[in-house]
């Protein structure tokens, strides 16, 4: 289904978004339920991000990697949210084809970022645990600047490699997405040329973006519990588990749906299993973040405490 010599490259101008569901009927419910999932994630990621920047105690590395976490995750629920519930009030769900490359460039830039930040958590974790004699040192404010650009530098050549890539195939139509935003998979599946390449590319990137950084992490996490293991203390081992718990969480549900998401690139046609899955990457993880990292952090809690309340924490 190549497009005759000659003709414009790109013959597709929009996409048409099919959103989460096709029966108008509901669209004001699930208008409701993601303006309220929306706004929750945006206030409670900003309000960790308040925390961290106004409570001395929390002026460490640890929490220096959550609010960047924080950030990144207001800024992964607006790159899709907002558009979606503009969809549901207009009932136009259309997007040009230069705002799909440009939501699709933001949403890698996020997600890439994500991959290499929880990495560097564990790694900071690593050292906490395992090297606290040279904890400082080894974890100074320069270091933690450094693992911040490296990770945005990756971030950014990942993103802007798949957006030029995607950008070099042709749509001559349908123009169609199942989905209520752009992604690689779906973008795939419209292409009236070859992929190949680009579903190369994408595996070649997701074993430098997701697999190494797993594979780090996991050796990370097995040098924490071998060195939690040999503390007497219970109440010390409890301390530590808990501290690494959040972020174990956040990793497992962080991994477990972009896995499930990019390795069905052999399925000919979206599914409602694509929805939901972008559904927990977009909008379930941003929000379960701020509650996983408070819920069990009494030093997060006192400064949440006196940043919504104006209370000074007791402790």
């Amino acid at each position: 289904m190549e497009p005759e010599a000659g003709t414009n490259r790109t013959a597709v101008a929009e996409f048409i978004l099919l959103g989460l569901v096709q029966t108008e009927k509901i669209h004001s419910v699930v208008f409701v339920l993601f303006l309220f999932a929306y706004l929750v994630t945006v206030g409670g990621n900003l309000s960790i991000l308040a925390a961290v920047f106004a409570e001395p105690k929390l002026h460490t590395p640890m929490y220096f990697f959550l609010g960047n976490l924080s950030a990144l995750d207001v800024g992964c629920i607006t790159v899709t949210v907002p558009a979606m519930l503009g969809c549901l009030l207009t009932h136009k769900c259309t997007i040009s084809y230069y705002a799909c490359l440009t939501q699709l460039f933001f949403f890698h830039l996020l997600a890439g970022m994500d991959c290499f930040l929880l990495t560097a958590m564990a790694y900071d974790r690593f050292l906490a645990i395992c090297q606290p004699l040279t904890y400082s040192t080894r974890m100074s404010q320069t270091v933690q600047k450094m693992l911040v650009f490296v990770s945005w530098t990756c971030a950014f050549t990942n993103a802007l490699t798949h957006t030029m890539a995607i950008s070099t195939l042709n749509f001559c139509g349908p123009s169609v997405i199942n989905h209520f935003y752009c992604d690689l998979p779906q973008l795939f599946q419209l292409s009236c040329s070859s992929t190949q390449l680009n579903e190369l590319l994408l595996f070649v990137a997701a074993g430098f973006m997701a697999v190494a950084p797993l594979v780090l992490i996991t050796v990370s996490y097995a040098h924490v519990v071998a060195a939690v293991l040999q503390i007497r203390s219970a109440e010390g081992r409890k301390k530590a588990f808990s501290t690494c718990g959040s972020h174990l969480t956040v990793v497992g549900i962080f991994y477990g749906t972009g896995v499930f998401s990019y390795m069905r690139l052999g399925s000919m046609e979206s599914s409602d299993k694509d929805k939901g899955v972008g559904i927990f990457m977009t909008v379930i993880n941003p929000m379960l973040n701020p509650l996983i990292y408070s819920l069990r952090n009494s030093d997060v809690q006192g400064a949440l405490c006196q940043v919504l309340l104006g209370k000074r924490s007791l402790t």
